[in-house]
């Protein structure tokens, strides 16, 4: 049992501990995954991320370019939702 770490009975450490964790997909690695958007439309989203709202969605580690999956299709609806209002 780890010194640091005391459990409670009323659950307060498990909630604490744990940690949604969204899918992060390399951008070299995204058409394995899905086959839209092409490797080079990503890549104009990650280059223009700060003017398209895509900052959200990108991950950088090092060099790598990740992608949020999750956040990428929240990103999606929410384009969907402005041309739906205009």
């Amino acid at each position: 049992m780890n010194k640091y770490y005391t459990p409670r009975e009323d659950g307060e450490n498990e909630d604490k501990n744990k940690r949604k964790q969204n899918r992060l997909i390399p951008l070299t690695d995204w058409n394995k995954f899905h086959p839209w958007p092409p490797q080079g439309g990503l890549r104009h989203l990650v280059f223009n991320k700060e003017k398209k709202g895509f900052a959200q969605c990108v991950r950088k580690v090092g060099r790598r370019v990740l992608i949020d999956e999750e956040k990428f299709f929240d990103f999606v609806d929410q384009q969907d939702q402005k041309n739906d209002k205009v």
